[in-house]
């Protein structure tokens, strides 16, 4: 009887999913990220806590989230200074810290996670709050490499699991790509796609592969570029121009490089060659694997393929 009533209240609460609005958010992760996707969430009207493990990183997240509004409110009141300080302190009040994201879980219509890009991290997580999180509560992860299928795996709400990659920095980029699973449930993708919408991002439908679009694009040309560069057929300087100036994007590819995170870049590869060795697109790269093993990661050290003061 108690499997029973257990299992249709599951089915009752996940058919219920379609009336509920995304209002209460807890978003895990103090991080640039999660802050810029608190900020936003919170600028626009949601209840939003974020949730990391100290409060020394929270405390610096509020910070930075602050500092950002301000600059917002000196460009959208720059003649009515009472009336943009009014701006940021109505959009901080919407703002909460939290080290206990069990606690926080409970009252949350959504959980978004932007902590680190580990599987079994990600997993242990979402493992521990599916078991207090209420049954309408939709998951989400802002996973730009992993499967979200995988993440899933570990809870028992399949289909509200499902994947909000945003793009740094957040308040600025309109772009959400929203993720959906073979087990996703129409009701759940539907939810994701008007959230990110309320949130006043284009959102666009993505499939649960490898990169999912822009990465999946994205991440290969840039590995290309490398490829380029190791076999001598342009300096990177070349390239870099030859793209800014040829193909009209702001920045060249070692530049991007440099700053998404030569880190970053090689991990998805790493995982992405793991899953499909075969690929060519996935190979890997001498060059970038030397320069990470170095520690020179780019803009974020101080030095990449290019130098920074």
């Amino acid at each position: 009887m108690a499997f029973f009533t257990h299992q249709a209240l599951r089915h009752l609460s996940s058919s219920a999913v379609r009336q509920v609005v995304i209002k209460q958010v807890m978003i895990i992760g103090g991080g640039q990220m999660g802050a810029g996707i608190a900020q936003v969430a919170a600028a626009t009207g949601h209840t939003v806590t974020l949730v990391d493990t100290s409060q020394d990183i929270l405390n610096k997240a509020l910070k930075g989230m602050e500092g950002s509004l301000k600059r917002v409110a000196k460009k959208k009141f720059a003649d009515k200074p009472e009336a943009g300080a009014e701006f940021v302190q109505g959009v901080m009040g919407k703002v909460s810290t939290s080290t206990d994201a069990a606690a926080a879980a409970q009252t949350s219509d959504l959980v978004l996670e932007a902590i680190v890009e580990n599987l079994k991290v990600k997993q242990d997580l979402f493992g521990g709050l599916d078991k207090v999180a209420p049954a309408h509560t939709i998951f989400a992860s802002n996973t730009s490499s992993l499967p979200i299928s995988d993440i899933a795996s570990a809870t028992s709400r399949l289909d509200r699991f499902g994947g909000l990659h945003f793009f740094n920095p957040v308040p600025v980029m309109k772009l959400v790509e929203v993720i959906g699973t073979s087990a996703t449930s129409q009701d759940t993708f539907d939810s994701l796609l008007n959230f990110s919408k309320a949130l006043g991002k284009t959102p666009v439908s993505c499939k649960d592969t490898p990169g999912f679009i822009v990465n999946r694009l994205l991440v290969p040309y840039m590995m290309e570029a490398i490829r380029l560069h190791e076999r001598g057929h342009g300096s990177k300087e070349d390239i870099d121009i030859a793209m800014k100036l040829g193909a009209g994007y702001p920045m060249g590819p070692f530049e991007l490089l440099d700053y998404v995170g030569l880190d970053t870049a090689k991990f998805i590869m790493d995982g992405w060659s793991a899953m499909a060795p075969d690929n060519p697109l996935f190979g890997q790269s001498e060059m970038l694997n030397k320069l990470v093993a170095e520690g020179k990661y780019g803009k974020k050290t101080g030095e990449g393929f290019y130098k920074y003061k």
